[in-house]
């Protein structure tokens, strides 16, 4: 059966359309998933039950909405409610809080944050890549560097820290050339 060149199109847009409204209407039960995750962990925090775990997981939902304040509110009042948890949750409520002030380009905030996360979990990649990058932000690239070397040390997989110090390499290679180069003028 063979097809003409409008039919051929028209089978190529048809099915390029579907693929377009699955991806679409996918993303669309995510965004509503998420929605309602939301107001019921609201609904729940401003219940009595104000306990690190259920404020945890709205700070997780406000982050992934991208409610960077909210969240902000809500994993200081997790922190104040921590108490006999182990030192791995603080590190991961540390650090999601240090994320939602970095994404606020708070950065001096964020690093202390990173610090008390990696003070509770000191082998924590994930928690030392974000202070790594914070560092990196301020323009503290030395600190950095060592930070997503150490990183490497417990994690020899880690991509992101293996993208970071490439980056930071050249950088230093592009820094020392560049003062060869002004040193030779």
């Amino acid at each position: 059966m063979t097809f003409s060149m409008p039919q051929t199109y028209l089978i190529g847009l048809t099915s390029l359309l579907i693929i377009i409204s699955i991806l679409v209407g996918r993303q669309l039960f995510k965004v509503r998933k998420a929605e309602i995750d939301l107001v019921k962990l609201e609904k729940n925090a401003s219940s009595a039950s104000k306990n690190a775990e259920n404020l945890y997981e709205l700070a997780s939902v406000q982050l992934r909405k991208r409610l960077y304040p909210q969240a902000i509110v809500s994993l200081k009042e997790a922190l104040k409610n921590l108490k006999e948890e182990p030192s791995e949750a603080k590190a991961i409520i540390e650090n999601a809080l240090g994320f939602s002030l970095a994404a606020q380009d708070n950065f001096k905030e964020a690093i202390e944050h990173y610090e008390k996360a990696i003070r509770a979990k000191s082998d924590y990649p994930v928690a030392l890549n974000n202070l790594a990058f914070a560092k990196q932000k301020l323009l503290l690239e030395d600190e950095a560097f060592d930070l997503y070397t150490k990183v490497l040390n417990l994690d020899s997989k880690n991509k992101t820290a293996k993208r970071q110090l490439g980056k930071l390499k050249k950088l230093k290679q592009n820094n020392s050339s560049n003062i060869v180069y002004k040193k030779g003028f």
